[in-house]
């Protein structure tokens, strides 16, 4: 028997690729939402650019971590209770949200470069930043819906209470960010900004595992 968090990845995966129709929906809807901002716009100046950004990355993210949660019907869901463990089941489901979300974060940098122009200075550090940012989204984003999978399905809950979550991470992301844009920082602001991130990440890891199985039990 192998390991259930990896088994339980390949099962995401697995379906991911015989329901390509949603990952590719998504795809599109990021690939439509940055055409129409380069016909509206153009090429932004940096501070409009960065904005954009980030907001694209908050909706794709509730787009495609809803998913993960949403999907699961209660029988499957009946079913993975009696084969796994809820701790197992969640960090396979925080795995598989987080590369989801990198994808499309990096998706989004080449549609950005090519349509919207490159005001950033320091490319390779706008990327590390994104990346940092897609894994804090689908975190929270993550947590959220597998509350909101226990409400009915109901998408809207994971919005509602995913959001005063989000804004923090979001503030914090758009301030660190700048710092690729030649925006210069204090000594030392940049780590401490991308420590409390991390810290976040952290926190919302520990989160997950503990309340979870709470859920799972329900």
């Amino acid at each position: 028997m192998g390991n259930p968090v990896f088994i339980l990845l390949k099962k995401d995966f697995l379906l991911e690729l015989r329901q390509q129709h949603t990952f590719f929906g998504i795809l599109l809807y990021v690939a439509s939402t940055i055409f129409v901002l380069y016909l509206a716009m153009g090429q932004p100046e940096s501070t409009v650019y960065n904005g954009i950004f980030w907001m694209i990355q908050l909706f794709v993210c509730v787009n495609a971590v809803a998913k993960s949660f949403l999907q699961e019907s209660r029988g499957r869901m009946l079913y993975f209770f009696s084969i796994t463990s809820p701790v197992s089941f969640i960090i396979a489901k925080l795995i598989y949200s987080t590369v989801v979300m990198l994808l499309m974060v990096l998706l989004s940098l080449i549609l950005f470069r090519i349509l919207l122009g490159n005001p950033i200075e320091h490319y390779l550090k706008f990327i590390g930043i994104a990346c940092l940012g897609g894994i804090s989204l689908s975190l929270v984003f993550t947590l959220m819906a597998a509350i909101a999978a226990k409400a009915q399905q109901n998408a809207a809950i994971m919005a509602i209470l995913g959001f005063p979550l989000i804004i923090p991470q979001l503030l914090l992301l758009i301030r660190l960010s700048k710092s690729a844009f030649g925006e210069v920082f204090r000594e030392g602001a940049l780590l401490q900004i991308s420590a409390l991130l991390i810290g976040l990440d952290i926190l919302v890891i520990v989160l997950a595992i503990v309340l979870f199985p709470f859920l799972w039990k329900d």
